[in-house]
Order: structure tokens, then sequence, then C-alpha cells
């Protein structure tokens, strides 16, 4: 049949929705109404059409939260909580999404999503068709197997049955019988008590099935897990009826309803325009009236019509003579545009595949350095014995010393996006790059929070231009190949394009600084720090493998330890880490008291629970609260952190994203140095891990409250700026001042809540939040803060200030210049306007933080190299910093770098930097 189903895409429209809503920021369109889910859902949406050669496809969706499992078990989802305010009036925008971009939907009462997505796999693989589910759901794992694959669009990853059986222990046909006896929390579904998905899948794999191993389960060993099973047996059934997916829904529509259709590019604009979709408008090059902005819109900034279309002349370089003349160019012109390729997203091990350069607009070359595909026409180029073979380019170290000298002439501007990048691959293939400029970096200076900076994103919005999709070059998912395996006539399609767009790009954004008054912040804080952090990142930070080793081994042991004696506690075997499961025994078991149950019916089991019962002196929340603590820590540091060791280095190589926060702080990830917990003694013990070559000790320069300091700065209070000016205890100063009470000897307790105050000051904290923090009523709390105000009525002016700023303009400045964006300031929803109300209040400050640390970042090496010093700064962690100091450097090391960190900034009070140094983070901080 000439329509039959080749390859059906089922797209789990439930996951993406709240994907989209809890991975955006608030977001409103012209008319006030959050949009945010509807905008992630859309362009999740987009992508995967662009990328999937499925023929069929459809988005499912769930109609109701009851369905036929509530009759089975009515207690099913009970606890799940309601959709969050801001949520619900996106669900019918996200189905408008879906019919503009004339894909077909389903929906049916009484069954879920995953019953019906099970279902139409059964119907396709019956039809001799392959199925790709779009989810990352563990419910639908029981789906996978022969023609039928997961795909998970956040980590880019297809989950087939290896992937299943990693999570689960058993392959997918028995994942079922793993799931009915551990339960899911989550969904309510009870399962056996104290029995987890490891010990489940050993037992499945030992007898076979749930139903054998019911049947035998008397012959088990362990007393409490026979007791335990004989005991559930039931609930274990009940539990596998609850998971089973149906894949027989009658009365749904027909497979074939979901060929792939294109969108009516009328009705799609018209959908994106009343959502106030500009920059998806011009990405999908479809053009509507749009909606007048309202006035309590956050003004986005001014955009050029799209240019005039230009020539694309490309040029593939593969001579000597060829590759001389675009030098010979880009030497003349004073400025290129350059791009590399490479097979990998890690500069430290990725090849260098290929550099393209752009010279002026339209005019790019790409010079191959390593391809094994030959011409145009795509085919593999085979040697004597069948092997794929290099095409006729240049050798690499002929167009690696040939573009040497225009890459290091100070006479012409490298221009890149992200160039950050560029500059590790480069500097990896020997080559060192200055000056620069970097686009992404332009746009981010100047518009911030108000778009996303990529250079498909830019290309759209300012050039009215599409760009050649990575997938179309390289494919994607498991049918992804590496650059090096593009053929050359696509290859230099792909390549050139990016390097003229970014040529571009740079002369509408670099024109735009000036009229802006964005020039210092580009000149002097972003554009410098490029090369410091590229330096920061090749270096990396040692990390002793046998402290990691050592200590995931010692959190293994003793959370086994605590999970046998919370059970001993509470005189049953349970699942710990099922709210539920706890909830009942404390509360309904033990019968402890202060229990509360949510609007769900399900007991609180949150950490602020446990403490208050903990500090009540009992034993087994408290032994929960380490449970906890533990398990998290061995989970995202202990055992992670060992897989992210480089094996050429033996270090751990974070990268710092240059263009993504809101403040202008960095954010460091891959992994993620920036949140390891220090607040306990187990958290600090990671720090021990990260320790200092031989010949070498650690340094840890840190300010000591530097956003408190710049709060007294830019509100201008004359209490805090005179204790600052003579280094008194700024915490025993505002309870002195606030409370009427001598600083001599204070109360520690006052010291505590006039601390809560201060910090929670800069975060515009409310009587509310105050209360819960200090346990104490709202009334108290407010009495607190009213007394605050009255003492520093500076604070009161910056804050309504500071708000009335946001409101007129969409955005706060810091003291150095930045624009921290402030959208929903005027939102009719009070909690998205009060929200973004405390991040303009705090916008000046931790923006003004984040300046300051960058300014110092700036000058160090420079200042180091001066002196005389070798120390490497090997990391920023928000207020602090990090180096690798030689031991015969420590002292002028500490000396020089407390300087310079001192004088970043020239404030109306001190910046004061505390040094420390030791063989391990830990130690030096």
């Amino acid at each position: 049949m000439a329509d039959a189903p080749r390859h059906v895409f089922l797209v789990d429209g439930s996951g993406f929705i709240f994907r989209a809503f809890h991975g955006l920021p608030p977001m409103t369109r012209p008319d006030g109404t959050p949009v945010n889910a509807v905008y992630g859902f859309t362009t999740m949406l987009m992508k995967l059409l662009d990328d999937t050669d499925a023929d069929h496809v459809a988005v499912i969706f769930d109609a109701a939260r009851k369905s036929f499992r509530n009759n089975i078990y009515p207690a099913y989802k009970a606890h799940r909580p309601p959709a969050p305010e801001e949520l619900v009036p996106q669900f019918p925008l996200i189905r408008e999404a879906v019919r503009a971009f004339n894909v077909p939907s389903v929906e049916m009462d009484g069954f879920e999503a995953d019953d019906l997505i099970a279902t139409y796999t059964a119907q396709a693989v019956a039809a001799g068709a392959r199925v790709t589910i779009v989810s990352s759901d563990k419910d639908l794992m029981q789906l996978v197997g022969d023609g039928v694959t997961m795909l998970d669009t956040l980590k880019n990853r297809t989950i087939g049955v290896a992937e299943v059986a990693e999570k689960f222990g058993v392959a997918p046909d028995r994942v079922v019988d793993v799931q009915a006896l551990c339960g899911d929390s989550a969904d309510n579904v009870p399962g056996v008590p104290g029995i987890g998905i490891k010990t489940a899948a050993q037992l499945i794999a030992e007898y076979g099935d749930l139903d054998t191993l019911l049947a035998r389960a008397g012959e088990i060993k362990q007393p409490k897990r026979r007791e335990t099973l004989l005991e559930n047996a039931d609930a274990a059934r009940m539990s596998r009826e609850l998971v089973r997916l149906k894949t027989d829904v009658p009365g749904v529509e027909p497979l074939s309803g979901f060929a792939k259709r294109r969108a009516d590019p009328a009705e799609l604009a018209a959908f994106l325009a009343a959502q106030g979709f500009k920059s998806l408008m011009a990405r999908l090059g479809v053009k509507a009236h749009a909606p007048q902005q309202p006035p309590d819109a956050a003004p986005v900034p001014e955009t050029p019509p799209p240019v005039e279309r230009v020539t694309q002349d490309y040029e593939l370089v593969t001579s000597a003579d060829a590759l001389a003349r675009w030098i010979e160019a880009a030497t003349a012109a004073g400025i290129v545009a350059l791009d590399t390729e490479t097979t990998g997203l890690d500069p430290l091990s990725a090849e260098l595949v290929g550099v393209s350069l752009a010279v002026a607009p339209g005019r790019a070359c790409y010079i191959p350095v390593k391809h094994t595909t030959g011409e145009a026409q795509g085919s593999l180029l085979l040697g004597d014995a069948g092997a794929p073979k290099a095409p006729d380019i240049l050798p690499r170290a002929h167009t690696l010393a040939a573009l040497a000298p225009l890459l290091a002439d100070r006479s012409v501007l490298k221009v890149g996006h992200n160039i950050k990048y560029d500059l590790q691959v480069l500097a990896q293939a020997g080559l060192s790059v200055a000056p620069i400029d970097d686009t992404m970096l332009l746009s981010y200076v100047q518009d911030g929070g108000s778009h996303g900076h990529g250079l498909d994103e830019l290309a759209q919005l300012h050039c009215g231009h599409t760009n050649i999709p990575f997938s179309a070059v390289c494919g994607s998912g498991k049918n992804m190949i590496t650059f090096d395996r593009v053929p050359l006539d696509k290859a230099l399609a792909y390549a050139a394009e990016d390097a003229d767009i970014t040529l571009r790009l740079h002369g509408f954004l670099k024109a735009r600084l000036l009229a802006e008054r964005m020039v210092t912040v580009y000149e002097t804080l972003e554009r410098p720090l490029v090369p410091v952090v590229v330096a920061m990142e090749a270096a990396g930070i040692k990390v002793d493998g046998a402290v990691l080793a050592g200590l995931s081994s010692e959190f293994g042991g003793r959370i086994d330890l605590l999970e046998a004696e919370i059970q001993d506690l509470a005189g049953t075997a349970f699942n710990v880490g099922s709210p539920q499961q706890l909830g009942k025994v404390l509360f309904e078991d033990m019968a402890l008291p202060g229990g509360k149950k949510t609007k769900t019916g399900q007991w609180g089991t949150g950490a602020d629970v446990l403490e208050e019962l903990a500090a009540q002196g009992h034993v087994l929340p408290a032994r929960v609260l380490d449970w906890r603590q533990l398990s998290k820590l061995k989970s995202t540091y202990t055992d992670a952190l060992q897989a992210q060791v480089n094996p050429r280095t033996g270090r751990v190589h974070t990268s710092y994203a240059l263009a993504v926060t809101t403040t202008g702080r960095l954010s460091s990830s891959d992994p993620n140095l920036q949140n390891i917990p220090i607040r306990t003694e187990e958290g600090r013990k990671i720090r021990t891990a990260f320790v200092a070559t031989p010949g070498h000790t650690l340094l840890s320069a840190d300010y000591s409250q530097i956003e408190l300091r710049l709060v007294a700065h830019v509100a201008g209070i004359k209490g805090l700026i005179e204790a600052f000016h003579h280094g008194d205890d700024i915490h025993a100063i505002t309870a002195s001042q606030v409370f009427g009470v001598p600083v001599e000897g204070i109360d520690p307790g006052l010291r505590r809540r006039a601390k809560a105050i201060n910090f929670g000051i800069i975060y515009g904290i409310s009587a509310f939040g105050l209360a819960n923090q200090l346990g104490i009523s709202n009334g108290e709390a407010k009495t607190y803060i009213e007394a605050y105000f009255a003492r520093y009525p500076e604070i009161r002016t910056f804050m309504e200030t500071t708000k009335e700023e946001a409101r007129a303009k969409g955005f706060v400045v810091t003291p150095f210049g930045r624009k921290v964006w402030t959208p929903g300031i005027k939102d009719k929803n009070g909690a998205l306007r009060a929200f973004a109300e405390r991040a303009a209040i705090n916008g000046p400050i931790q923006g003004g933080a984040a300046d300051i640390i960058k300014r110092a970042m700036i000058r160090l090496p420079g200042e180091l190299a001066a002196a005389g010093l070798t120390a490497r700064m090997l990391l920023q962690v928000h207020d602090e910093l990090v180096f690798e100091v030689p031991e015969g450097e420590i002292d002028a090391t500490a000396r020089l770098v407390k300087q310079v960190m001192e004088q970043a900034a020239s404030l109306s009070v001190p910046l004061v930097v505390e040094t420390g140094t030791g063989p391990s983070w830990a130690l030096a901080h």
C-alpha cells in the first residue's frame, strides 16, 4: 500500500508540556496570558518535525486525570498536585500549536496517553513499521523492542533494549514485573514495601516472572523479604495491572490518519503572531500582522527588517594557491569571520575537521583539514583494500602552517560566534588567535535575557535567514555521523554559511554598541574575559579518583546502614525514598505529632517537616534526612565526578557558559563545579577530592559579603557603609541598630535574625519568607522588616526606584552598565509579577558582583605574569577564585591576588578578599 507507514513518530505530549513549563522562565503573550510552556513546546515540536525522517507523526495527550486505573485502585495518582496555576491556560494553546503545525493529536477519556501510545505502537509494529516514541518516561520503556525505540530529546539519547536493561536490570518484556514489585511513588503505585528496582530485578531474573516469584515466595531465604512478599502478593498483582499499558484501546482513530503533512503557512503564522513569538516566525520564514505589544510588556530591542538576499559565493579550498588567495583577502580586509568544524563537542578531545572563513557578506570558504568522504556526490573514496581514504585535500600541516600567521596577525580582527570553543580547538592544533570579537557576546551584552543568542536564532532575527540545520548535514540520533564523514559539498555549504552569517551579524551588532551605550560592558568585561576562560578550562583541576571512590564507598555503606536503621526504627520494611510510604510510617504507624496533609491528601514529608520533627528529638526523621543527603551526594557528585575525569590529563575540565544567565554570572557545566554543597560536613568532603599537583598548593580567594557591600553601595545606606569602613561585624551592627540593643555581647539569636534580614533583603524577602526561615510568626517577621526599613530608609527607596525602573525599561542596570532583563515585571499574575520584582531588586546586586569578579579575572593573568609568578587560575565559583600555585610562590601569589581582587572596583565601601591555601580545595577554602 502506497501510504503504509514506514516510520511512526509518537510524541508524548504531556511530557513535552511539563518539560517546557519547568525548563523556561515565565513568559507572557501580548494579552498577558502565560506562554512559556507554549513557547517551549512549539520550539521542541519544530525541531522534531525538522529532524525526523518519519512519515507518520502524532502527538498524544492525556485527556483527564482519571482513567480506568482509578477503578482498579482509587488512590492511583491521587496525591499528584493540581497543575500550576500559570500552566492551566496554556493547555488549550498547546493543542492549538499542534493543529497550527498540521500534526494530528489524540486523547481519549478513560485512558492515559501512555495507553494510546502503546496501542498505536502495537498497530505500527503489526503493519511492519518502525516506531520512535518521543519521551523519556520510564513507564513507556516496557514497549521498547524490535523496531521500537524511545528518543529522549533533552539528552538527545536513543533508548533501546540495552538502555532499558541498564535502567531496570531486565529486558523490556519484564519491566512491568519489576515495576509491580518496586511500585512508583510518583503515581501512587504501592508495589511491595522495601523492594527497590535493584532487588526487584534480581528477583525477576532469578524466578523468571512475577507470578512464579509470588508462587514460590515461601522459598526465599531472607525472612523480611519473604514475609513482605507473602503479605503483599495481592498488592504486587494489582500494581502490575496499574503499570501495564493497554495495547488495545478500543475506538482509536486509524494509524493512517497520522501521515505527515505540511502546515498551512497562514494558519501557522496567525498562531505564532497571536502568541507574540516573533523569533519563531522569523525562523520559519512566515509573516503575519502580529498584535501590538502591550504597554506592560518588556521592551524588545528594535531589529532591522530582513536584509536583501545576499548571493552566497562559497568556495571549497583544496589547493595551496586557493588557500593563499583567501588568506591574502582576509589580511587585506582587516577582518575575517571564522568557524571550526570538529568531530565532537568537547574541545579538549575533538579533532579539527575544517576551518571556514568569510571576508564579505556572502563570500566565504571552507578549508577541509580531515575528511574521509569524497567529492560533491558524497561517495566514499576507497583505497586498494576497500577502506575509506581521505579525499584530495591539503595536508593538515600545510593548512595549519599557512593559517597560523593570519590567526595571530594583530592587524586582522577574527570574528567568531561562541569563539571560546574555536579558540580551544585551534589551541589543541597549536594555533593562537588574536584579536577577537564574538557575535554571541555582542548580542548577549545588548539584549541579555530578551531572547536566545544561538547563531540560528540570531540569523533569523537579524538577517531573515534560515541556517542549514546540523541534522541536515550529520543526521540525528543513532544515524548521526561525525563531521569528518560529511561529503565535501555538504560540508562547504554548512560550514561556510556559519562563517558568512557570523560576519553579517557582526556588522549589525557591533554598530549597535555605541548607540546603546554598551561599549564599556563589551570591551572591558565580556570580550577580554574569553581568553581567560579558555585558559581556565584548558587547565582544569586535578581530581583524586581514589578519594572519590573512597567517598562513594563510604557514602554507599552509610546509606545501607541508615536504611536498615530507619526500617528497624519504623518496625517495618518500607521504601525510604517514597514520600507516601514515609508519611504513613511517621504519622500513622508511629503517630508522630505535627503531621499535615497536602491538598492531595498525602502526608507532607519535605525537609522542613523532617527537620522540625528531628528538632523535637525524634530519631527516625533525623536519619531520613541523613539518608537523603548522602544519597544525593553519592549519585550527583562522588559517582558522577569519577566518570568526568579526563583520562589524558587526570583532571576535570568544566565548561563555563558565557551568555546564559540574566545577571552576567558564568555558568559551570560538564561537570557543574559551582553547586558542590559546602554547608555540611559530608558536602565539604567532596572538595577534598580536588587537589593540587605535586609541588603545588591550591589557593582560594573569596570576596567577603560582596553582595551586602553592593547593597550598601547602590542604595547608599549610610549606617552600613560606615560599618563596613570600620570593619565591624555587620550582622551584629544591624541587630544593634534594628533591635535597639548594645552591640557588645549581642545575643546570638538576634544576630542570626539580623543576618537573615540582611541577606533576605537582597532577594526581596517577604514577611512570610522571613517567618518561615526564622520559625516565627508573620506578624513578628513583618515587625522586624519594618524596623529594618525604619533604620535603613535608603533600602526601601532603592527597592521602589529599582522596580519602577524595571517597569519602565524592562531591565535594570548594574553599577558597571550591564542590563539585567526582568520579564514579567508587569504581569497580571501576582506571583509572576512578584518574582520579577524580586529579580529586579537583586539584578544590580548579583549582576554587580558578577561584573566585579570578571574585572578581577581579566586583570589577574597579566598581573601574575608581570610579577614573575606562575600560578594558574583554575576555577571561578561565584565570588571565589581557585588557583594552583607552586609551593615557593604561595605568599607572593596570595598577596597579589588579594590586592588585585580588592582593587577590581571602586565602591563607597571597601572590598575585602579572604584567602586560604591547602593541598585540597576543602583545606584551602
